[in-house]
């Protein structure tokens, strides 16, 4: 009902009074208080005045599944919203709850144990960045899943905007700095997909990081030396993530491709493959339309379909 009643202050320019919100959330004017107590206590400015009402004044980034349900265009994705505080990831919590409806999105303000890709950590303080789940229930083969970690790539540079780009399959980084990870994981049998967890962190409002990491990772505060509304850009990332999702089921990821490889900073660099304990340099020099990276090497042209690419300009040979 805070969120409810919060939108009502953001729609409204100027006062609106106790009596039109109890009238239009049909709550009463004590409850209509009590929530708007409740909201000053969680940093919002809201002033109120006799015979005029309330009216916000400031709001701090606060995750709002009301909020960003107000501006999504979706079907499914992202219709049902699961907020919590604080959770080890929001992956294991979308798996821990994989009986949910297809789309559902898990979304925490801080993660205790974040997991980047090979098992790497991902720093998720309060109040800086996106940390959140999709949950997926896809009909495809488990051989297709790692294609849908192109989509997410894609939605995510998307949304932050700001000339990211992706670094194949879905890092998205801006000048060579990482902002966005994607970590995607399935529960499947042979010939089925069970379901599957895309998990998507964003740097949006993070002022600094550690000396260890700072060379390679940015936010959308230090390019742009401004804070973000953290709730529109989770509705710009879900509104696209279903546009290409439903693209990909009903056409295939062929049907994605010119949009990824228009994004696609990896394409015309140099980079060192490292797969099968051996290492691979060469030209990227396409993304097929499986989602391979094409490198053309010395030996002839070979496709990746995983191992671990470093680009160089990019991230150097890391």
């Amino acid at each position: 009902m805070r969120e409810k009643i919060l939108g009502l202050l953001k729609k409204t320019d100027g006062y609106i009074s106790g009596e039109k919100i109890s009238e239009k959330l049909n709550i009463s004017r004590a409850a209509v208080w009590k929530h708007i107590k409740k909201l000053r206590d969680d940093g919002y400015e809201i002033t109120s005045v006799t015979n005029k009402g309330y009216c916000l004044v400031n709001a701090p980034d606060i995750i709002s599944p009301e909020i960003i349900k107000e501006n999504l265009t979706t079907k499914f994705i992202g219709q049902n919203i699961f907020f919590c505080d604080t959770i080890n990831t929001t992956n294991d919590w979308a798996k821990a709850n994989c009986e949910k409806p297809d789309g559902s999105v898990f979304i925490a303000e801080v993660q205790t144990n974040g997991k980047g890709s090979r098992g790497r950590g991902w720093t998720s303080p309060r109040g800086t960045g996106i940390w959140h789940t999709i949950l997926l229930k896809p009909h495809i083969s488990p051989t297709e899943v790692s294609q849908i970690t192109l989509i997410a790539g894609l939605a995510a540079c998307q949304a932050i905007g700001m000339n990211s780009m992706i670094k194949w399959p879905n890092d998205i980084v801006i000048d060579g700095k990482k902002i966005s990870g994607t970590l995607t994981e399935m529960s499947s049998e042979i010939d089925m997909v069970n379901y599957v967890v895309c998990g998507i962190g964003i740097n949006v409002n993070t002022a600094e990081f550690p000396d260890e990491i700072k060379d390679k990772a940015t936010s959308m505060y230090i390019e742009q030396n401004k804070k973000f509304e953290r709730n529109e850009i989770i509705s710009k990332l879900l509104n696209s993530f279903e546009h290409y999702y439903n693209l990909f089921i009903t056409e295939g990821l062929p049907s994605i491709m010119d949009d990824y490889r228009k994004n696609c900073v990896t394409i015309g660099r140099e980079v060192q493959v490292l797969f099968n304990k051996e290492t691979v340099r060469g030209l990227a020099v396409d993304v097929d339309d499986d989602g391979q990276l094409v490198v053309e090497t010395d030996s002839g042209r070979i496709h990746v379909t995983s191992g671990e690419v470093s680009v160089r300009g990019i991230y150097g040979y890391i």
